[in-house]
């Protein structure tokens, strides 16, 4: 089962993801991706593998993701080797852009654990971060992309403390161990 998380910004996704992992990474059911991204590794965020632009492209032409999408002015990836995780049975969770769930579907049995949380919270939360001033926090709150039809969300509400939050995540991976095949 590959369970694609998402979730506007400002929801916590990163944070209820180390979370999650601190709890379950040692469980070998379950693996969390590390994204490959085209921003430095210092940067800041969360841990992830730097690429160049170039060495991205080449990853790509080469088959060695199995999502890939551009986001922010940035190349994301999911690692293509997710697929022998999955045909061993593992739960894989991995962070991804809204726009690459229906391709994940049409490739892998998929799930998907929207984490979100109030507007009002998000806002809160955006602010804090300083990196957008409130005009672009009320345009980034205005966006609204879709979930591809057809496939299983659940909406994971991070509207209480991080301990809560990443309980309710760490719950719902839990339960995808039982609908694998």
């Amino acid at each position: 089962m590959l369970v694609l998380v998402v979730g506007p910004s400002g929801a916590g996704k990163d944070t209820l993801l180390d979370q999650a992992r601190a709890v379950l990474g040692d469980d070998d059911r379950f693996r969390f991706v590390r994204r490959v991204i085209t921003r430095p590794a210092g940067a800041g965020g969360e841990d992830h593998e730097a690429v160049d632009e170039i060495s991205f492209e080449l990853r790509r032409a080469v088959g060695a993701y199995a999502l890939w999408w551009d986001a922010h002015g940035l190349r994301y990836a999911i690692p293509a080797d997710i697929a022998l995780d999955l045909a061993a049975g593992r739960v894989v969770v991995a962070s991804v852009s809204r726009g690459v769930i229906a391709e994940a579907a049409r490739r892998f049995e998929v799930t998907v654990a929207e984490i979100t949380a109030p507007p009002e919270q998000l806002a809160r939360r955006l602010a804090a971060r300083g990196r957008e001033n409130a005009v672009q926090i009320a345009e980034r709150l205005q966006r609204s992309v879709p979930i591809e039809a057809g496939c299983a969300v659940t909406t994971i509400m991070n509207d209480d403390t991080i301990a809560v939050g990443a309980a309710r995540l760490v719950a719902f991976l839990r339960s995808c161990l039982g609908k694998r095949e």
